[in-house]
């Protein structure tokens, strides 16, 4: 049996993609709304049956109420997604190919992927930035998933943007979310792979859509200096309104060829560079 689970506030024009992607491929659908006043509720329910629809206060820390999600899970498997992402139908066959495998199976699948070296060293990544250790041994109880990232009418495959994985499908009780911190990922027992198929997200199908949520990451890059007591002086001043915009601009545009997108990849490494000087400007008015 494989479950998905959804944590949702004001999705209205998103819930979709997760929705009519997955509803023949699922045996059942728990989503937490966390306090919505769209049509979200009502959109979800009007599925039928398989939408299982909970209501719960809006937390900050969205990953308590994903937790919530799972734990009412009922599957073996568990697919958890974000509402604006969607299954692609190669990714829904691998899905089901893949929760039908034993562990011999399983090993000599994961040795077979085209891009495993980028996928290993994409998981590295995270596990350094997150200070997590998700490699895990054992048995396969849980699965990164490529994401293709939607920016203003294309999918980005360069500038660092791809894999962009994330812990998409886990065995029942072996993964959880430790509610710790907003970039954390989730805690694994047992071995992570990967599959081989992506999700697409449509996280910035607009650019308002982009400004808000990259608003959202220079909050939470004020918190971060504010918990790391970031000195105010002119060499750290100098380091992120100059050398970092400046670095990561072109370690994405050339390094890792975001030029290859075209103009929307050099206007992704654009503003995200900016991200750096407006953090920081902000975290020196604070007091």
């Amino acid at each position: 049996m494989l479950s998905l689970c959804l944590a949702v506030r004001n999705e209205e024009n998103n819930l979709h993609y997760p929705l009519d992607s997955s509803y023949d491929l699922v045996d059942e659908i728990i989503i937490i709304d966390g306090a919505s006043t769209d049509s979200t509720v009502k959109i979800a329910k009007s599925y039928g049956g398989k939408v299982k629809v909970f209501r719960e206060k809006h937390e900050t820390m969205f990953h308590i109420n994903k937790q919530k999600a799972l734990d009412k899970a009922s599957g073996d498997w568990i697919l958890q997604l974000d509402a604006d992402e969607e299954l692609t139908s190669a990714l829904k066959e691998e899905i089901k190919a893949v929760i039908g495998m034993d562990r011999k199976q399983l090993e000599s699948y994961e040795n077979s992927l085209v891009e495993k070296k980028l996928f290993l060293r994409h998981q590295r990544l995270v596990s350094e930035k997150t200070g997590s250790e998700d490699i895990g041994q054992g048995d396969y109880v849980a699965f990164y998933v490529p994401r293709l990232n939607f920016f203003l009418g294309r999918f980005l495959r360069y500038g660092g943007v791809y894999p962009d994985g994330a812990i998409r499908l886990v065995k029942k009780g072996q993964a959880r979310f430790p509610c710790r911190d907003i970039h954390e990922v989730m805690a694994v027992d047992g071995r992570v792979g990967w599959l081989q198929n992506p999700l697409y997200h449509y996280d910035s199908p607009t650019f308002k859509r982009y400004l808000e949520r990259n608003r959202r990451y220079v909050a939470l890059m004020v918190k971060e200096m504010e918990k790391k007591a970031v000195t105010k002086t002119p060499a750290n001043f100098i380091d992120y309104c100059l050398i970092k915009p400046l670095g990561w601009f072109f370690l994405t545009q050339l390094r890792h060829k975001g030029i290859l997108d075209g103009w929307r990849g050099v206007v992704f490494s654009f503003y995200s560079a900016l991200r750096f000087p407006k953090a920081y400007l902000a975290y020196l008015k604070k007091k």
